[in-house]
């Protein structure tokens, strides 16, 4: 399998130019913390960077959830964003993520992410975050709380503020995707 790489690592506040791009090869699993900060309006600018993977993600087909990271996202939407998301909207939400097959986390999931979290140290939600997308055949998760460029087994990290997808504006030339993730 072809693995997405980034050219660059840039903080989330420099220029889109300086930003890297990841050339999609395979579905793009998404965490949590990206989900939420896309309905987050706190920070247009970076709500603006993770809308851009998230529409691409949707005209392409390629995004990727699991059942744990729907359910968190209806908790941090209704509770943890000011202002909160009213519980109505917040299911509709859920319903709409509800068709990019959210991986329903089994024990062959579980077993799979004892083994990373003991490999990698990761705390077990994360871990399943990990084995959830490794289930789901994902090269790429795109998460704002794991380290960018971190590779676990076949799944490379990466931060939506700090590299978009190819063909995205503001991206920077694609790198080829069989390179890994640059930290």
């Amino acid at each position: 399998m072809k693995r997405a790489a980034t050219a660059s690592s840039v903080s989330p506040g420099e220029p889109a130019a300086s930003i890297a791009s990841i050339t999609l090869t395979a579905p793009v699993f998404v965490d949590t913390s990206v989900l939420i900060l896309s309905e987050d309006g706190a920070d247009p600018i970076r709500r603006e960077q993770v809308m851009r993977w998230l529409r691409l993600l949707w005209q392409q087909r390629l995004g990727r959830v699991s059942s744990q990271v729907l359910n968190d996202f209806y908790r941090g939407i209704t509770a943890r964003i000011a202002p909160p998301m009213p519980n109505g909207d917040a299911r509709a939400e859920v319903r709409r993520y509800q068709r990019w097959a959210p991986w329903a986390i089994d024990h062959a999931t579980v077993e799979s992410a004892w083994s990373l979290e003991s490999r990698f140290a990761l705390p077990y939600a994360d871990a399943l975050i990990v084995a959830a997308a490794k289930a789901q055949g994902c090269e790429t998760l795109l998460s704002l709380t794991l380290p960018h460029g971190q590779l676990y087994d076949s799944i490379a990290i990466v931060d939506p503020l700090r590299a978009l997808p190819a063909g995205v504006d503001g991206a920077s030339v694609p790198v080829s995707s069989s390179q890994a993730v640059a930290p």
